[in-house]
């Protein structure tokens, strides 16, 4: 009778740690609880069958509960501790919040004689990188050679996050050039680090090196382009080079993130017909997807695609903050007081919008203010640009944006004396305004170029065909906006200038001089992609919607706040923005 109850408790606790470890597999914290309460009230753990605490403790650290799994731990008698229930709880530690407890613990282990094996030295790793803790690092990496796991390929990885995160390159290299066998993990890892620590450049050719790649490989180098290459040149054809990989190795849907991240990209280049594409075609999105087709809509302009789009969100997610941001921005991209202001001031309902920024809990700062004031410019109300010129000098003095603003209102008001008097208190300050500089990518490489600018190898052809644009161009309409030239440089180098001077020097402004480039370096019909440091001037806006025309070309400049997709005589922006340059 007593065999057969211990053969009953037995079988019971066999049942009992099957269950307790399909909790753990799926993160059932509650019912590993249950489970845990019922095995201590029908004493089925026994002398003979300790090991369902061992069981109790893989649930509870599988679950993150921490001080469950460590009440548990103590409770294990020394004897039936072994390697996997002290790297467990180990592990525990490390992946919370206390990884230095993490590390105590395997001093206590190596104390207690406790044999390690490569998953005890990957959670040393791990804890040593959340902590940044270098010197701990490097003492676990001499214990993992001396114990015989320097050829282990899951030790090694840990290792190279490890020193990669600490920034210490060159160690990381090292372990990677010495292993004898190497993973795509081991191939990620050092292309995290030397994307982070070392050159772009180097990244890229480590990238081309790899002899797989996985969608975390995709998304390192999709996201890099984003921030080096593609957002800031035009250099999206590379960006598609990894879009084409990402969808030759995911064999089923491509990865959320990986999509997400192309979106972003192609988005920030002005390719929003690519973005929309890759939309269009992810089985599954979440918020972060949407809001980054919805934010790279509303850069374009595409206010009517912004609002449909949004409908379509409603009915599959939970929109949120930055959502809400996109559909009221549109055009514009701030905080949604900004939003609120501009929407108001586009409209020309410009006391409404002021009462809104008077109500505000918080001091309006220079997004909200400027967003008004750029909204008296184009509705010509002097009086209340004035005030809010005096609230934005007393916070950002040395802001040269509004005081041009102001200047240019003055002047087309007829009040040159006040114009002239803003231009000379800049001047006595010895402040001057930033040279616009404009790029763009033709032929595998980065073409810049200021105004006036002769610097250029073709700089001869550039300029006969500026003569020729601007010619064509007149006879479509054109009339140079010389006042954008004379109220731009207020340092004074065109004062005294006569008409046909201050016209020539309008012509050579670099977002003219980089499409005459692209217009004699691309085939006919391709689009031109610029990226301009500064707003775009008004005159250049007027000049670009006529020069798509005559051209049938697609011209899209990415200037400091925004996308201006030119097409058949108009822009992405219907003309509001031009009135608000900084010029």
């Amino acid at each position: 009778m007593i065999w057969q109850a211990e053969s009953t408790l037995s079988s019971l606790a066999r049942h009992y740690r099957t269950l307790l470890r399909t909790c753990a597999r799926y993160l059932a914290l509650d019912v590993g609880k249950k489970l845990h309460a019922s095995i201590v009230t029908k004493g089925v753990e026994t002398s003979q069958n300790t090991f369902l605490r061992n069981a109790i403790l893989h649930m509870y650290a599988a679950c993150g509960y921490v001080s469950s799994a460590r009440k548990v731990f103590d409770e294990i008698p020394i004897s039936y501790k072994d390697t996997v229930d002290w790297t467990t709880l180990m592990g525990c530690y490390a992946h919370g919040t206390f990884p230095r407890d993490a590390l105590k613990l395997f001093v206590d282990m190596r104390k207690s004689d406790v044999l390690i094996d490569e998953f005890t030295m990957v959670t040393v790793f791990l804890a040593s990188a959340k902590l940044g803790c270098e010197q701990f690092g490097f003492q676990g990496h001499g214990c993992m050679v001396k114990m015989g796991f320097g050829s282990s390929v899951k030790a090694c990885n840990a290792a190279m996050d490890m020193h990669m995160k600490c920034g210490l390159i060159d160690r990381t290299r090292r372990i990677f050039n010495e292993m004898e066998e190497k993973s795509l993990v081991s191939w990620t890892v050092v292309l995290a680090g030397v994307l982070k620590w070392e050159a772009f450049e180097k990244a890229r050719l480590f990238f081309h090196w790899m002899p797989e790649r996985n969608e975390v490989a995709c998304t390192i180098m999709i996201a890099a382009y984003i921030e080096n290459a593609c957002a800031q040149s035009e250099n999206v054809s590379v960006g598609k080079w990894v879009h084409v990989y990402a969808l030759k190795m995911i064999e089923h849907e491509m990865d959320i993130m990986v999509a997400t991240t192309l979106i972003n990209m192609y988005a920030k280049c002005g390719k929003i017909d690519d973005a929309f594409r890759v939309f269009n075609v992810m089985p599954r999105r979440n918020v972060i997807t949407w809001n980054a087709m919805l934010s790279g809509l509303a850069m374009q302009g595409k206010g009517n695609l912004v609002l449909d789009l949004y409908g379509q969100m409603i009915r599959e997610v939970k929109p949120d903050d930055v959502t809400f941001t996109a559909v009221l921005s549109v055009c514009s991209h701030s905080e949604n007081y900004s939003c609120v202001v501009d929407l108001l001031g586009r409209a020309g309902h410009l006391q409404e919008a002021e009462s809104i920024i008077r109500a505000m809990t918080l001091p309006p700062n220079e997004v909200v203010l400027g967003s008004l004031l750029g909204s008296c410019s184009v509705h010509k109300n002097l009086k209340l640009g004035e005030c809010l010129m005096k609230e934005l000098i007393q916070i950002y003095p040395d802001n040269t944006e509004y005081h041009v603003l102001l200047s240019n209102m003055y002047s087309l008001a007829g009040k040159n004396d006040k114009a002239n008097s803003i231009r000379a208190v800049l001047r006595s300050r010895g402040v001057r305004k930033l040279p616009g500089m404009s790029s763009i990518y033709v032929g595998g490489q980065i073409h810049c170029f200021s105004a006036g600018d002769k610097l250029h190898p073709q700089s001869r052809e550039r300029y006969m065909m500026l003569d020729e644009m601007i010619r064509k161009i007149r006879l479509a309409g054109y009339a140079p906006d010389t006042a954008c030239q004379m109220f731009s440089g207020f340092d004074g180098e065109h004062y005294g200038y006569g008409q046909e001077e201050k016209e020539q020097a309008l012509f050579s402004h670099s977002e003219k001089l980089a499409v005459c480039f692209g217009l004699i370096s691309t085939q006919a019909g391709m689009p031109l992609y610029i990226f301009k440091n500064l707003r775009i001037c008004q005159d250049c806006h007027s000049a670009m919607k006529i020069v798509s025309k005559v051209y049938n070309r697609e011209i899209v400049i990415r200037d400091r706040n925004r996308f201006h997709r030119f097409k058949l005589c108009s822009c992405s922006c219907f003309d509001y923005w031009r009135q608000r340059q900084k010029s």
